[in-house]
């Protein structure tokens, strides 16, 4: 009777051997696919920070509408030209599309929302409207 021993070196090189050598987009519609683009969201005495982490686009790429109280922040890939100086051997870089909504109630004041993009994320500051912003208030003991 022979005893094998589990070597999980050898699992792990089996896997990556099976798994390194299929193309990067294998088994999956890439001009249909829709990514989840992490989000943060804080909350300060003026309004609320929404951070989508989205690095590689173009700031104008980026749509964000209010319409009947969801707030919707999309990218949507561009074409790109081809390049005829060079011969691509191997693409990995992809920008998918994405799509996220949010829920905002009327303690935001939605003319004042502002949006910038830097080094790869945007962000979004809601300002609450000036009757719901609670100030600080020490009480006195009596």
């Amino acid at each position: 009777m022979t005893i094998i021993k589990n070597n999980p070196a050898a699992y792990h090189n089996l896997f990556s051997e099976l798994f390194n050598n299929f193309p990067t987009n294998w088994g999956r519609d890439t001009e249909a696919s829709w990514s989840i683009v992490p989000v943060n969201i804080n909350e300060s005495e003026n309004g609320f920070h929404v951070e989508l982490n989205a690095p590689g686009r173009n700031k104008g790429d980026f749509k964000i509408n209010i319409e009947k109280g969801l707030l919707t922040v999309s990218f949507e890939k561009k074409e790109e030209t081809e390049n005829k100086e060079f011969k691509t051997i191997r693409k990995e870089f992809s920008y998918t599309d994405f799509k996220r909504s949010f829920s905002i109630d009327e303690t935001i004041n939605t003319e004042a929302i502002e949006a910038k993009y830097e080094n790869g994320v945007l962000k979004l500051f809601l300002p609450k409207k000036e009757s719901i912003k609670i100030s600080p208030k020490e009480i006195a003991v009596k």
